[in-house]
C-alpha cells in the first residue's frame, strides 16, 4: 500500500500524456489533408521570426498594456511548470523537492523564489484579462461570434490559469510551515508564499496533519489540473500556446497579400500568345501540373499551412477590429475566417474517425461555412494580417475561394465581371474604346 500513491500517479502521467499525444497525431493528420506547400526556404529568417514573434511576443506590443499582461501570463506559466520535472520525480519515485539536490540549496532558493514572484504575476494578469473580457467591455471580445462556447473557452481558462497558480501557492506555503517544523526538509525559498498564505494557514494549523493534508491535496491538485489543461488545449483556442511555433515558422515571408500565380495558367497564356507553341506538347520536366481544381472550395483545397493557422488563431480579434469591412458593418470578420475553417476542419476529422476515411457529408467550406458575401466584402487591405499577433494569414483563405468563384463557377460580382469584360475588350477597366486611351495625355 505504501506505494499506492506512486503508481496512481504514474497511472495518470501515462494516460494524460498518451491522451495529449493523441490529441496532436489527430490535429496533425487534419492538418495535412490539406495541399503540400513548401515554406523550407530562408530558414535562418525562419527560425528568427519564430523567436521573435513566437517566444519574444514581439507583436504584443502593439497594445502595451495587454502585451506586459499577456507576457506575464505565458512567461510565467511555461516557466512555472517547469517545475513539472520535480512533479513527475517526486510523484514516481517519493522524494521532497528532487531538484534542490540537482541544482543546489543556494540556487534551488533562487529558482522557487522567481517561481513564487511569476505565479504572482500570473495571478494578476489572469484576474485583469478577466475583468476585462467580461466586465469592461472591449469591443472586439464582445462581439456576437464569440457568443457561447468561444467566450467560455476563454473564461474556463483564465479561471483554470488562476486555479493552478493559487495551488501551487497553496502547496508551498503548506511545505514551508512544515518545513520550519521540521517535519519536511528544508529546501527553497517562498517570498509571496510567506506573505500571503502562510499566515492564514497558521490560524488553521493547529497540528501537522491538517497541514500534510493541504500540502498533499495542493499538489494533487497542481498536477491533475496540469493534465487537464493540456488535454483542454484541444477543444480550446489555447492551442495556439503550443502552434504559434510552427505558424510563425511557417509563415509567409514575402509582401503581405502577394497574389500567387499559378504556373499552370501563366503557362497556358504564355501558349495562347506563342503563335510557334505546340498546344498537346508534353509539358517539361519539374514543371507544374494543371490542378484538378483552382482555388478553395473546401478544406482540402486550401494548404497546409492555412490549417494550421486556423487551428492556431487565438480568437483575440486584433484582425477584426482593424478591418475596414467589419468597421463599416459589413459581415466579414477575418477572425470568423479562420475560426469557421477549424470548425469544418474538425467537423472533416470527425468524419474521418467515424467513417475510417471521408465520407462526402454533402458539405463545403464555401456556403455553408464562409458565404460569398463574406468573401467579397474583403478590401484586400492586409490589416489583418498586419495585426495578426502570431502571423496568421486569413487573406489568403478568402484570396483562394475567391479564386475557386472566378475560375470554377464565374461567380465574380457583377462589377468585378464588368472590369474583366473591360480589361478583355478594351485593355483597361474602363469602359472606353481602345483609340481614346490617350485622350488625357492630349488635354494637358
Amino acid at each position: 500500500m505504501q506505494y499506492l500513491d506512486n503508481v496512481l500517479f504514474l497511472i495518470l502521467l501515462i494516460a494524460g500524456f498518451g491522451l495529449f499525444g493523441k490529441s496532436l497525431m489527430k490535429i496533425y493528420r487534419n492538418i495535412r489533408l490539406g495541399r503540400e506547400i513548401n515554406r523550407s526556404d530562408r530558414k535562418a529568417e525562419r527560425w528568427e521570426t519564430m523567436a521573435r514573434v513566437a517566444m519574444g511576443q514581439s507583436r504584443m506590443s502593439a497594445r502595451p498594456i495587454a502585451g506586459v499582461l499577456h507576457l506575464f501570463v505565458y512567461v510565467g506559466f511555461i516557466i512555472i511548470n517547469i517545475e513539472l520535472i520535480e512533479i513527475i520525480v517526486d510523484g514516481i519515485f517519493g522524494t521532497h523537492r528532487f531538484l534542490a539536490t540537482v541544482l543546489g540549496d543556494g540556487f534551488y532558493s533562487f529558482f522557487t523564489a522567481t517561481l513564487e514572484i511569476l505565479a504572482l504575476l500570473v495571478i494578476i494578469g489572469v484576474v485583469t484579462f478577466f475583468i476585462r473580457r467580461n466586465f469592461y467591455g472591449v469591443k472586439r471580445l464582445t462581439m456576437k461570434e464569440l457568443f457561447g462556447w468561444p467566450k467560455n473557452d476563454a473564461n474556463w481558462i483564465l479561471i483554470i490559469e488562476f486555479a493552478l497558480m493559487i495551488a501551487f501557492l497553496t502547496m508551498n506555503s503548506s511545505d514551508l510551515i512544515l518545513q520550519q517544523r521540521g517535519v519536511l526538509a528544508a529546501h527553497g525559498s517562498f517570498p509571496i508564499s510567506e506573505m500571503t498564505l502562510v499566515p492564514f494557514l497558521e490560524v488553521f494549523s493547529f497540528d501537522n496533519i491538517f497541514l500534510e493534508i493541504v500540502e498533499r491535496g495542493a499538489w494533487w491538485f497542481h498536477f491533475v489540473g496540469i493534465l487537464f489543461f493540456m488535454n483542454y488545449l484541444y477543444y480550446s483556442k489555447h492551442l495556439h500556446i503550443i502552434l504559434a511555433f510552427p505558424s510563425t515558422w511557417y509563415a509567409n515571408l514575402d509582401l503581405y497579400g502577394k497574389f500567387n500565380n499559378l504556373e499552370s495558367v501563366t503557362k497556358e497564356i504564355k501558349l495562347m500568345m506563342d503563335p510557334n507553341a505546340d498546344p498537346y506538347a508534353a509539358p517539361a520536366e519539374g514543371t507544374e501540373e494543371a490542378p484538378s481544381k483552382f482555388g478553395a472550395e473546401d478544406v482540402f483545397d486550401l494548404n497546409q499551412v492555412q490549417l494550421l493557422n486556423a487551428y492556431s488563431c487565438t480568437e483575440c480579434g486584433r484582425c477584426t477590429s482593424v478591418c475596414p469591412a467589419n468597421i463599416t458593418g459589413k459581415k466579414l470578420s477575418p477572425r470568423l475566417i479562420l475560426m469557421k475553417t477549424r470548425d469544418r476542419l474538425e467537423e472533416v476529422g470527425r468524419n474521418i474517425d467515424k467513417n475510417g476515411k471521408f465520407e462526402d457529408d454533402g458539405k463545403k467550406l464555401l456556403n455553408d461555412y464562409i458565404t460569398k458575401e463574406e468573401l467579397w466584402a474583403c478590401t484586400t487591405c492586409n490589416a489583418c494580417t498586419q495585426a495578426c499577433p502570431v502571423l496568421l494569414d486569413p487573406l489568403s483563405i478568402i484570396f483562394e475561394m475567391r479564386r475557386f468563384l472566378v475560375m470554377e463557377q464565374s461567380a465574380a460580382p457583377q462589377e468585378l465581371n464588368l472590369m474583366m469584360t473591360n480589361v478583355e475588350n478594351n485593355a483597361a477597366p474602363w469602359q472606353y474604346n481602345q483609340a481614346d486611351r490617350l485622350n488625357w495625355a492630349a488635354e494637358n
